[in-house]
């Protein structure tokens, strides 16, 4: 579906380098059909060496070009980037959005363009493991959708809302999760250097323990189990997993990633903040 399709990538950051890389992995279309826009040239040259896309500084030219332009810049950038492509993408033209709180109606007021799509990726999708959710405004016909698929789904899975809310709820859940997860890590290995190991084993112990883990629930959990059922397989009556798990109940280990997870909620909105919008009061 894609293979005559020309895809522009305003900012051509981590992210965005994820994403063509998965697409030209997938095969889904000749590299040359990307085109990638930033002001560093020698970030262009390495991506145009490294894959083989098309370099621009100008993003006007490159966007203009483009049947899916694909919005990859700092939400710090967003307002002025979005204000300098006014009038340069073309009507029937599909706008995909990777940046964390901004909201479609900001997108489309500022671009003056109303096909648009709002995505957020997680840094697994660096390794084609990421998960992807996103929504669309009503003027994306299904082609689009479908093409949105195919472009989400070449670095890992996605999942589409009807709801925009739910995007700054899946920032802070699945697209700041990553960050849970290294902090947990960190502190299990700290853990583990403290009992004595050093810390390359430590950090052995711990990324295997996760990823097994992770796996385990794959294979057995994920359709017929919950994970506190699985959890209980681990924790004999009076043993150590029982005893572990006590004091972090006692810590408030659950209320502080809920805590954690809504802070970022929030936060993710106050990015996305819209001129023309006022964000809901809190209701926690």
């Amino acid at each position: 579906m894609l293979k005559d399709i020309k895809i522009s990538f305003i900012g051509p950051g981590v992210m965005a380098e994820a994403m063509l890389a998965g697409i030209i992995r997938k095969k889904l279309t000749d590299p040359a059909n990307i085109l990638i826009s930033g002001p560093i040239i020698d970030r262009n040259k390495e991506l145009e060496d490294k894959y083989g896309v098309q370099p621009f500084t100008e993003n006007k030219k490159a966007a203009a070009l483009a049947d899916i332009v694909i919005l990859s810049v700092k939400p710090q950038r967003l307002e002025k980037v979005l204000e300098g492509l006014q009038g340069s993408i073309k009507k029937n033209s599909l706008v995909l959005s990777i940046i964390a709180g901004a909201s479609i109606n900001k997108i489309s007021r500022l671009l003056k363009h109303d096909k648009v799509v709002r995505s957020m990726p997680n840094t697994p999708a660096q390794i084609g493991e990421g998960i992807t959710v996103w929504c669309s405004s009503s003027e994306v016909d299904e082609t689009q959708k479908n093409i949105t698929q195919e472009i989400l789904g070449a670095f890992g899975q996605e999942i589409f809302v009807e709801e925009e809310e739910y995007l700054d709820k899946a920032t802070a859940l699945s697209g700041t999760g990553p960050a849970y997860v290294y902090l947990f890590m960190e502190a299990m290995v700290d853990a583990g250097v403290h009992l004595g190991f050093s810390r390359r084993i430590a950090e052995k112990l711990v990324t295997e323990t996760l990823r097994g883990s992770v796996d385990y629930y794959d294979k057995n959990g994920l359709e017929s189990r919950h994970l506190a059922s699985m959890r209980n397989q681990v924790t004999s009556p009076g043993g150590t997993s029982a005893e572990a798990i006590y004091y972090l109940e006692k810590a408030g280990f659950r209320t502080a990633i809920s805590r954690a997870v809504w802070a970022a909620y929030q936060r993710s909105r106050e990015l996305g903040q819209d001129a023309d919008t006022h964000p809901p009061e809190s209701n926690i």
